[in-house]
C-alpha cells in the first residue's frame, strides 16, 4: 500500500513540513491540514457518514459528510473536491468556506478547513469509507449529542458553528 504524505502547518495553514499519516495519527500532536464538507438538502437537513468499521480513528461513528485529510502538494480546495469525489461520488457542487479551526484528540491535531453547499443528491458511497448516509434533522441531531453516536470532532464542530450559522442563506 502506497505510503501517505500529509502536510505539517502552523496555525495560519503555512506548509512547514511533511510527515506520514502514521506518524500524524502516533499521538505526536502535528498539525496537519483536513477538509470538512457539511452538506444540508433544501429542507435544512444535514447529510452526515457513518464511519466504516475499519477506520482507524472514530469507526461506526456518525460523523461530517465529508471529511478527509489534505495530500502534501494539494491545495486546500483540491483536497476538498478529491474528498468529495472520493468518499460519496459528487463532482458538482458549490462549496462556501465557513472557518478553519485547530482540533487536538488523543493521537492527532488537524488544522480543520471547514465548508458548506446544498446538494440533494444522489450520493456513491465508498465502502471502504462509509458504512452508511442520510440526512438527519436539527431535532434528531440534538437528541444524540452526547450519547456516544457522533464523533467528538462533529459534536465540537456542530456546537461551535451552531445549525443557523452552517445552513445555506
Amino acid at each position: 500500500m502506497k505510503e501517505e504524505w500529509f502536510p505539517l502547518v502552523n496555525e495560519e495553514g503555512q506548509t512547514i513540513g511533511k510527515a506520514t499519516r502514521r506518524e500524524c495519527h502516533n499521538g505526536c500532536k502535528w498539525l496537519h491540514p483536513v477538509v470538512h464538507l457539511h452538506i444540508f438538502n433544501k429542507a435544512g437537513d444535514l447529510y452526515l457518514q457513518k464511519r466504516s468499521m475499519t477506520k482507524d480513528i472514530q469507526p461506526g461513528k456518525w460523523d461530517t459528510a465529508v471529511g478527509g485529510h489534505v495530500d502534501y502538494g494539494e491545495t486546500i480546495e483540491e483536497a476538498l473536491r478529491r474528498e468529495v469525489r472520493e468518499e460519496l461520488g459528487i463532482t458538482d457542487f458549490n462549496p462556501v468556506f465557513l472557518m478553519r479551526y485547530v482540533f487536538e484528540s488523543k493521537v492527532e491535531k488537524e488544522l480543520v478547513n471547514t465548508y458548506r453547499t446544498i446538494y440533494e443528491g444522489p450520493f456513491s458511497l465508498d465502502p471502504e469509507e462509509i458504512e452508511e448516509g442520510r440526512f438527519w434533522s436539527a431535532e434528531e441531531i440534538k437528541a444524540h449529542l452526547g450519547k456516544g453516536v457522533f464523533t467528538p470532532n462533529f459534536e465540537s464542530e456542530y456546537e461551535k458553528l451552531g445549525k443557523q450559522n452552517l445552513q445555506m442563506e
